[in-house]
């Protein structure tokens, strides 16, 4: 049988199981905790970045991608951070790629777009198969407003660049927020169909202090935007899967999808098949809770001992909660920032 539309086929061997009988097919490599843009939703106006020794290397990070595959992981998802400031990282997309001959069926990369102009044509030959450009506004200073200091015409040619080079079905993300960019809904709506693009609408979910606006407040659910976007299109509900949490509708005349990323309005962590690693090795069970694991630790104690780390690995499916526990009207239970836990 095979798997539906969009989603990666499991491995019926896959040892990596979590207590709940969820099985982890999905992994999120961060490679940096720096980024060229600051989001509001994503740090703190003065962050703190990691010193260059507590972050994996581009090796580890390679052979971290081939243990999880070796273990039944059928998708990584490259993400920071911004991935693409990373030097040298091209090197680890074309390493990760070669995992295809080992069952890895998608590579694909989370970033702000402000590199792709130069690079799209090398991640797609280096074997990425897939996009997610993060676009939170179209109007260029709410734009710079809300990343702080982006561009909008880098990330829009970085979009145009990505097409060009061939990726198919590459999505847009958007943190919407109350007041600040949520009348842009239905416009970035029309982008999307215009550009033959789909998209995804994203609640904040309240990782660390950021010093910008009271999240409760800033607060715009995924009801609310779906109200928002019937008034001008048709939404038809559909049980496409892209491996991640967006619950999709198509839109009706056109080849677009409109998803639904809700971790406060909808949860979604029944199914949840995903684990991160942060850019300093630790292994995050959930998004949303600091159970997690030293896999620097295990990669430099013992290098080159890819059994020991494979079991680490799946020891730590033990500990992976049932779900994250996200609060909006209180201060942030999870005190890392979005860039340091991985997009």
């Amino acid at each position: 049988m095979s798997a539906p539309s969009g989603e990666t086929p499991l491995s019926p061997a896959s040892p990596l199981i979590d207590r709940f009988g969820r099985r982890v097919s999905y992994i999120r490599l961060s490679v940096t905790d720096r980024c060229d843009f600051r989001c509001v939703y994503c740090m703190s106006e003065r962050m703190s970045f990691l010193p260059r020794a507590r972050v994996l290397t581009l090796e580890e990070l390679a052979t971290l991608g081939q243990a999880f595959v070796a273990l039944g992981a059928r998708k990584i998802r490259i993400t920071g951070g911004e991935p693409l400031v990373r030097r040298n990282v091209l090197w680890l997309f074309r390493t990760l790629g070669q995992l295809r001959e080992q069952g890895l069926a998608e590579l694909t990369l989370t970033t702000n777009g402000s590199q792709l102009e130069s690079m799209a044509d090398e991640l797609k030959a280096a074997g990425v198969t897939r996009l997610n450009i993060s676009l939170d506004s179209l109007k260029p200073e709410r734009f710079r407003r809300i990343t702080r200091v982006g561009n909008l015409s880098s990330v829009l040619r970085g979009v145009q660049a990505a097409q060009t080079a061939g990726f198919q079905r590459i999505k847009l993300n958007a943190v919407i927020l109350k007041h600040r960019n949520h009348d842009e809904v239905i416009n970035l709506v029309r982008f999307a169909i215009d550009n033959e693009l789909d998209i995804s609408f994203i609640e904040e979910m309240p990782l660390g202090e950021i010093g910008d606006h009271d999240r409760a407040e800033a607060h715009y659910s995924s009801d609310a935007i779906r109200a928002d976007l019937k008034q001008a299109f048709t939404l038809m509900p559909t049980t496409e899967k892209t491996g991640g949490p967006s619950r999709y509708y198509r839109i009706s005349g056109t080849d677009s999808r409109v998803g639904f990323i809700s971790p406060h309005s909808h949860n979604f962590c029944d199914t949840c098949n995903r684990v991160r690693v942060s850019a300093e090795g630790r292994l995050l069970l959930c998004l949303g809770q600091e159970h997690s694991v030293d896999l620097r630790h295990v990669l430099r104690a013992y290098p080159g001992d890819h059994e020991r780390l494979k079991q680490v690995i799946i020891a730590a499916m033990v500990i992976k909660p049932h779900s994250h526990n996200f609060q909006l009207n209180s201060q942030p239970t999870t005190l890392r920032h979005m860039n340091h836990t991985g997009g």
